[in-house]
């Protein structure tokens, strides 16, 4: 089981951005120090409250800062931004980590980016599914063109090549219906999210992923399955119900509203209709979920013995092969209870995992 934990360099109500990004460097120290496996950065822009929006700069960043921790993109957007760039920045962070690197890889469902960018949402599968095979054929280090509906290359040769041979670890993350089948066709790794389904959603569209990958005459019957998932730890039950209900309830009220606004910032899947019948159904879901089945079904959250009992019943149900843990959810928890979080997250669960 590979432990990773999330950051979105959340900026505290009354902080700065300068702060936020001194709190999640605060956390990478951490992570380094306590024996966590993976940091994940999201893509955000045009977000004051979340100015993550050139995630592959900040896994450099990491990169030099560490010497074992390995960083990955949960994940980067691939239609937004050329893929012969992409290819570069992110073979340039795979060399200067020494292989400690991956790469998820989705589309988002952040209209407004798509928009201000100039990008119509609706090219938005089709141009990530040119970006990705460019971007795979670049890293070969050689010579190549390619003429597609958006991009036009011809005779490139991107530099540096990854370290990673032939290139590094890809996950296509899966956050609609329609995707899980289509990732497993393509026989990638799938990267997961309990925000806008919980887990007996994921399991029941776990099962189109694998019968694809099957379908597909992929080995075996799918690839590596990592999930992102709020999480917190506490001494006692009590202490971590209580003590993480005030981030949890914002966090997902927070998603409730992005949903009652139509802000699609997942990727549901579909025609502009189908869309915004999703985010409805989603909206409705979470405006009826209590707190208690809030932590039933969409969050994990107890004392090490109750989260490894957890990570054992997500790893029966998904396959689970790993996690990207977000620790602080709804921005409001202190910097030592995140802290403290991830200390007995390394030290007490993670052993029962290795």
């Amino acid at each position: 089981m590979n432990f990773g934990a999330f950051l979105d360099f959340a900026t505290r109500q009354g902080g700065t951005q300068a702060s936020s990004f001194r709190e999640a460097f605060d956390m990478v120290d951490l992570a380094e120090e306590t024996g966590l496996d993976t940091i994940w950065l999201g893509e955000t822009h045009f977000n004051a409250n979340r100015p993550i929006s050139a995630p592959l700069v900040v896994a450099s960043a990491i990169a030099t800062r560490t010497k074992r921790l390995r960083v990955g993109m949960a994940v980067q957007v691939l239609p937004l931004i050329s893929p012969l760039r992409i290819a570069e920045e992110a073979a340039t962070v795979d060399q200067i980590s020494q292989g400690r690197f991956e790469m998820g890889v989705g589309r988002s469902g952040n209209v407004r980016a798509y928009e201000a960018m100039g990008i119509p949402y609706e090219e938005s599968r089709e141009r990530f599914q040119e970006a990705l095979d460019i971007i795979l054929e670049a890293w070969k280090g050689k010579p190549f063109s390619y003429q597609g509906q958006f991009n036009q290359i011809d005779n490139a040769t991107v530099t540096p090549e990854p370290f990673h041979k032939p290139h590094p670890p890809i996950r296509l993350a899966s956050t609609g219906e329609d995707s899980f089948a289509r990732v497993g066709r393509l026989g990638f790794p799938i990267f997961l999210s309990m925000r806008g389904m919980d887990v007996n959603d994921l399991e029941r569209n776990m099962k189109e992923y694998h019968r694809a990958w099957r379908a597909a005459g992929h080995p075996g019957n799918g690839g590596d399955i990592s999930v992102r998932i709020p999480m917190y730890l506490s001494t006692t039950e009590e202490g971590a119900v209580e003590e993480a209900r005030e981030t949890i309830e914002a966090f997902f009220t927070r998603m409730r509203q992005r949903y009652e606004q139509g802000r699609d910032e997942e990727g549901a899947g579909g025609t502009a209709a189908e869309r915004a019948a999703a985010l409805k159904k989603r909206a409705e879901r979470l405006a009826q979920m209590t707190y208690e089945e809030i932590l039933e079904t969409r969050v994990i959250c107890g004392t090490p013995e109750n989260v490894i009992d957890r990570l054992k019943q997500f790893q029966e149900k998904l396959g689970l092969t790993g996690f990207a843990a977000e620790l602080n959810p709804g921005g409001l928890l202190p910097p030592e209870a995140v802290q403290r979080s991830m200390r007995l997250l390394t030290d007490e669960v993670m052993p029962a995992f290795k």
